[in-house]
């Protein structure tokens, strides 16, 4: 059974000086006139606070933004969340979609070959490349609204970390905007005090070599170490395991001999040579480089689990858990494949995550990959979707050990949807600012006030 943690956590919470503001006749952000027009009726609104309370709540965040302003109150660093489980969970992300309110049109993660988003479907989803729909609808990877919603919402959960899926330095397919997109979540990322890695494509190499944007295999592949090493090494959030910065290849697919890695390796320094993880059974084409192997979501299930440690985990240096709600693909729907990856695998009202983030030999793990935050086109997404809701991220917010509920979850993404609704409105926009910072120091009651405040009163 699922474990169950029943620890109280004391946390710490920002502490601000609140000033005599109540004396002040007009609130400077809605004129007095105005406010007998915005009072809602008990039936029409949420009567968790009395408009009193609310209003009062803005005039004092008012006299917090003039005093941020001013630089008497500095932001603070970090979301120090207390987990009573101390494995380490890191998730696989997808930072590849587009879509047309933030890039100006859809990408083919949404489309596919044969999906059209612009269409609105029956039940009122737009169509897209995927069996499931988030609960946001589909998002754009570069949008800072949804890294803001990302990663807070796997804060709250319990995660301690993200593995981007990355496709090289270069501007080849849409290479060029997933690495793009990689960047733009670093900022909010360092912000919260999550740690991220790289999941290196290395056919990638073959690719850049074939258009002619490399003069080799292997000099493709340090251009693209030489650009991992001083982009994303040097973050101070890098993942690193024994001090080490952690690199994981899927595959290798292409380059599969020690001889070649070790040429690879060679360009980046000496104390940058990073802990390299392999797919499973592939550690034995890079030698002496890897330092362990990570399984993946297979037809197989629980079975290519007991393979995997039964066969792999002694020779190890590192040991990658693994762990996933199901397997549905939508490719050969979508006019990409046909054929390929046509197994599914149960989601099961959650329970198959529930089997492979507890299985035995997690135990033996140096810590555990979730496969994946947000891939939709093979429906192995834990982040919140219509069909599922929260339910993956409260099974993750009990095996962390985490003093976070499903409230706590509703809050970040009401500040995502009003951060939508409030789009144009510039000083409605300075208040979900407080109230991001009140959810990252843990404040979270006093960010439902204000995002109740601003949906009452703008």
């Amino acid at each position: 059974m699922l474990r169950s943690y029943s620890v109280f956590i004391i946390y710490a919470v920002l502490f601000l000086i609140f000033f005599n503001s109540c004396e002040k006749e007009d609130l400077n952000f809605i004129k007095e006139e105005q406010v007998e027009g915005l009072l809602l009726t008990e039936s029409s609104r949420d009567s968790t606070y009395t408009d009193a309370e609310l209003l009062k709540v803005l005039k004092e965040e008012t006299e917090f933004l003039e005093l941020e302003q001013k630089g008497h109150i500095a932001d603070i660093s970090g979301m120090d969340i207390v987990k009573e489980n101390p494995k380490k969970i890191y998730v696989h992300y997808l930072p590849w979609f587009q879509n047309k309110a933030f890039d100006g049109y859809w990408g083919q993660h949404w489309t596919m070959s044969n999906q059209n988003p612009d269409i609105q479907m029956p039940n009122g989803n737009l169509q897209i490349a995927s069996h499931y729909y988030p609960l946001i609808g589909p998002y754009s990877s570069s949008d800072p609204d949804l890294h803001e919603y990302h990663f807070l919402m796997m804060k709250l959960s319990g995660i301690d970390g993200v593995i981007f899926d990355w496709y090289g330095s270069r501007d080849l397919h849409d290479y060029g905007l997933i690495k793009k997109s990689t960047e733009t979540f670093i900022k909010t990322l360092e912000d919260l005090d999550l740690t991220f890695s790289i999941m290196y494509e290395d056919r990638v190499a073959l690719q850049a070599t074939e258009e002619s944007l490399s003069t080799g295999v292997i000099k493709a592949a340090q251009e693209d170490l030489t650009y991992i090493n001083s982009v994303y090494f040097s973050s101070p959030k890098y993942m690193t395991y024994k001090d080490k910065k952690m690199l994981f290849v899927f595959g290798p697919n292409y380059l599969k001999t020690e001889a070649e890695w070790n040429e690879v390796f060679d360009i980046l320094p000496p104390e940058n040579h990073p802990d390299f993880l392999t797919l499973w059974a592939a550690k034995d084409r890079v030698g002496v480089n890897a330092s362990g192997e990570f399984l993946w979501v297979d037809k197989d299930h629980l079975l290519a689990h007991q393979y995997y440690y039964d066969t792999y985990q002694s020779f190890n240096k590192t040991t990658v858990g693994s762990s996933y709600p199901g397997f549905k693909s939508f490719y050969t729907q979508g006019g990409w494949q046909d054929g390929i990856n046509d197994w599914t695998i149960d989601i099961n009202a959650g329970q198959t995550f529930v089997e492979t983030l507890n299985y035995t030999h997690h135990e033996l793990s140096d810590f555990i990959q979730i496969i994946t935050w947000n891939d939709f086109g093979e429906g192995t997404m834990i982040e919140p979707t219509q069909e599922f809701g929260f339910t993956f991220l409260q099974i993750l917010q009990e095996y962390t050990g985490v003093s976070f509920t499903v409230n706590d979850l509703e809050i970040a993404l009401n500040l995502y949807n009003t951060r939508k609704d409030y789009r144009d409105n510039i000083e409605a926009q300075k208040f979900l600012n407080r109230t991001y910072k009140y959810i990252k120091n843990l404040n979270i009651q006093r960010a439902d006030m204000i995002l109740k405040a601003v949906k009452r009163f703008y």
